[in-house]
């Protein structure tokens, strides 16, 4: 048999990606809803439909700064309105003039009412005097306080906002699963509303694990690794939206593990952990969170993926409570590049929040590429728009391993099971990764 045969039956006894996706998340179920205060619901997902319980605008208000007028006075079709010679230039040879009975501001509140020949001066955000119906911005006129000469006429409803215009009572404001967003808050306050029920942002814990770690802030040298996962996967559970907490580094001691990660479930809904999923002798992690104990399974099954890179993944529970733990590769590539297609889908589902996968294009390939067989593999790459519609997509150097790579990319190529070569020009599948550029 040859190494290419060799190489395509190990392929051939992996899980395909898809079903060992399906199977973690159809174990998962949303966090419990929460009654949350408006300030605190930014960045939640609602676990209920919004509905408005009062209108917006909630009364008939003045849009722009300026003289609340009936249409009829200014528009020289009524009596009471005078008219007087127009300054040179005014469009029309003439102005009308209107007496100026009051001032209205945003916090008036008594109702007064317009009669013929009268205007009232009103900020915006004023509530209108009643038969008022057009609003003649400050700009169109001379600015007169006890009387007003108006230079130009505006079309009926010109600055008004009537009531329930933009949001009758009863309007559905968002569905269940909708992000809480700052312009989403505004709508909810402008309505009436101070509390919504939301899914509270998971609770994730993340663990590095192995004897060779070493924090941040000096070099790797022999025996020795900086450990840059934790703090990466920390940034990317934030990114998500998930409440991230770093535990840091925990030795190859198996009971310093157990006892670790059962602490960890009093505050987590979810624990990552990095490192030691392979079979290698120094891989701890699988050894321990596999290991079957009074003939029962370990909590965490390890399973190998048709995933490139980083093919062995752990899914499982730990604890009294159950909480779910996701084990990634020590690999800080095929760590993050597991984040994205496991752990981060998992928050998402936690979170409520739909869809729990990046969205996705369709891209025209740049650059012939090679892939292994047998694995979907995640290749960063850098997305753009052409100026026709569409979308072409340029591999970066060093393949999907390389940290520089993952810090550039704005996507991630994704290259089928049955792929070992992509040509260029060619349309292949891209994750679209949200960094702000």
């Amino acid at each position: 048999m040859t190494a290419t045969a060799d190489a395509e039956a190990a392929a051939n006894e992996l899980t395909p990606l898809a079903d060992y996706l399906g199977s973690v998340l159809r174990r998962l179920r949303a966090l419990p809803p929460l009654d949350l205060d408006l300030t605190q619901a930014h960045g939640n997902v609602l676990a209920e439909d919004v509905v408005a319980p009062h209108a917006f605008p909630a009364f008939d208000q003045a849009a722009v700064d300026g003289y609340a007028a009936r249409w009829e006075d200014i528009s020289g079709g009524a009596r009471g309105a005078s008219y007087v010679p127009a300054p040179s230039g005014t469009p029309g040879g003439r102005t009308i003039r209107l007496n100026v009975v009051g001032d209205l501001g945003a916090a008036s509140w008594r109702p007064v009412r317009l009669t013929p020949g009268s205007c009232f001066s009103v900020a915006a955000g004023a509530p209108l005097p009643v038969a008022a119906d057009v609003v003649v911005p400050v700009e169109w006129t001379d600015q007169g306080m006890a009387a007003v000469e108006i230079f130009r006429t505006p079309k009926r409803g010109y600055g008004v906002r009537r009531a329930g215009e933009e949001l009758p009572a009863g309007t559905l404001l968002a569905r269940a699963g909708t992000y809480v967003s700052p312009a989403l808050v505004a709508v909810f306050a402008a309505t009436g509303i101070g509390h919504v029920v939301v899914r509270p942002s998971p609770r994730v814990v993340i663990v590095a694990t192995g004897d060779e770690l070493v924090d941040v802030g000096r070099g790797s040298q022999p025996g020795q690794v900086v450990d840059a996962n934790s703090h990466a996967l920390t940034a990317a559970a934030a990114e998500v939206g998930a409440q991230a907490y770093r535990v840091g580094i925990c030795d190859d001691d198996p009971e310093g593990l157990r006892g670790l990660l059962e602490d960890q479930t009093l505050r987590a809904d979810l624990i990552i952990t990095t490192g030691g999923t392979g079979t290698g002798p120094g891989d701890m992690v699988r050894r321990i969170l596999s290991r079957r104990e009074g003939g029962r399974a370990g909590p965490v099954t390890f399973t190998d993926v048709a995933l490139y890179p980083g093919t062995a993944l752990g899914f499982g529970t730990v604890g009294a409570e159950e909480v779910p733990v996701v084990c990634l590769p020590g690999d800080p590539g095929a760590a993050l590049i597991g984040f994205e297609v496991l752990a981060r889908p998992a928050i998402q589902l936690l979170a409520g929040a739909e869809p729990v996968f990046r969205p996705s294009v369709r891209a025209h390939l740049l650059e012939t590429v090679s892939s292994p067989g047998g694995l979907r593999e995640f290749r960063p790459a850098h997305v753009a728009e052409r100026r026709g519609g569409g979308y072409t997509v340029q591999p970066l150097s060093g393949g999907p391993f390389t940290l520089s790579g993952l810090a550039e990319a704005n996507g991630l190529l994704v290259l089928g099971e049955r792929v070992t070569t992509a040509a260029a020009g060619s349309t292949v599948d891209v994750l679209l990764l949200d960094r702000r550029r």
